[in-house]
């Protein structure tokens, strides 16, 4: 049994993986500010973790939180491109500051290795795909390049001082405890919400931008082995499921499985957004053992009923 520290624990991905920790009888902390993050997505498990309210920005939270920990799940962060473009001192000093006084903490404390949630946003404008791990990356937007800066301190940290890092570069996660609520809010969950509420959902272009949605399932299971892959550390690995679908896609499979009406709201493209993306996932099969368990379709039905059960829980509690 080992102890985990979760950065960002509360948060959509960090709590799905505080869960899976817990499930598998792992000694479990998490540290998180909630500034994004949510007490509710760790309800379910709050009396079998510990839980420390902290900022990674704070080096003395930081150093109580690493103590003791076996293995750390970075996943505290700063969402969201145009969070990043309206303000981006934040979006660094969360993302980057953040990320290396956790380097700095956990080197010290001796932990056998930290695994950092980064993003295939680091691609940025490079046509190719699919989006290998060797290829130049061009950010086009502050949170890009934080999340690259992060990565990169990461690898330096691993060339320098031998303290083991891994950086999986997460391309458009989706899943339950997802939150459709707040103006950054992913497409997936923003769709579903829209039309189980018979509204009709905004696309900014034409639609025909796509991506490699990524259930949250195969990230929690590449984070699980990253922490003790062999040949993983100083690495950094695409996690995804190596395919692509249009928004215009999505919107078509979220009309089958909500029998809302597949009309979407156009308005005009985002400042910083990627027109394509999709993952070569071979590195992360072949050094990580990762194989996407789950399908596109398939993630996309549970997260509809997750969603669709929370919005009628609180169409319930109103009347």
């Amino acid at each position: 049994m080992a102890t985990y520290l979760v950065t960002g624990g509360a948060g959509f991905i960090g709590s799905n993986l505080v869960t899976a920790l817990v499930e598998r009888g792992e000694t479990v902390r998490v540290l998180d500010n909630f500034s994004t993050g949510h007490r509710a997505n760790l309800a379910p498990v709050a009396d079998r973790i510990e839980l420390m309210e902290g900022d990674i920005r704070d080096p003395e939270q930081v150093r109580q939180a690493v103590a003791g920990s076996d293995y750390i799940l970075h996943q505290a962060a700063l969402p969201s491109v145009p969070r990043s473009i309206a303000d981006p001192l934040t979006s660094n000093a969360v993302n980057v500051t953040g990320t290396l006084t956790l380097l700095q903490a956990a080197r010290e404390a001796g932990v056998k290795r930290l695994v950092q949630a980064s993003s295939s946003s680091v691609y940025g404008d490079n046509p190719a795909l699919p989006k290998q791990e060797t290829m130049a990356t061009r950010p086009m937007s502050p949170y890009a390049i934080s999340k690259l800066a992060a990565e990169q301190y990461g690898r330096v940290f691993y060339q320098l001082y031998g303290f083991e890092t891994v950086a999986l570069r997460y391309f458009n996660v989706f899943g339950p405890r997802q939150d459709p609520g707040s103006q950054y809010a992913a497409v997936i969950p923003k769709f579903i919400t829209a039309m189980l509420q018979s509204q009709p959902p905004t696309i900014y272009g034409d639609g025909r931008q796509s991506r490699d949605f990524t259930f949250i399932d195969n990230v929690v299971q590449a984070n699980l082995r990253a922490c003790t892959a062999p040949e993983a550390a100083g690495g950094v690995f695409n996690i995804a499921c190596g395919e692509r679908y249009s928004l215009l896609d999505l919107l078509a499979h979220l009309a089958e499985l909500t029998g809302s009406p597949a009309e979407a709201h156009h308005t005009a493209p985002r400042p910083g957004d990627v027109p394509h993306s999709q993952a070569d996932i071979s590195l992360a099969r072949a050094v990580l053992g990762y194989e996407p368990a789950m399908t596109f379709g398939e993630g996309l039905a549970r997260t509809v009923a997750w969603l669709g059960e929370k919005i009628n829980h609180r169409l319930h509690r109103f009347h």
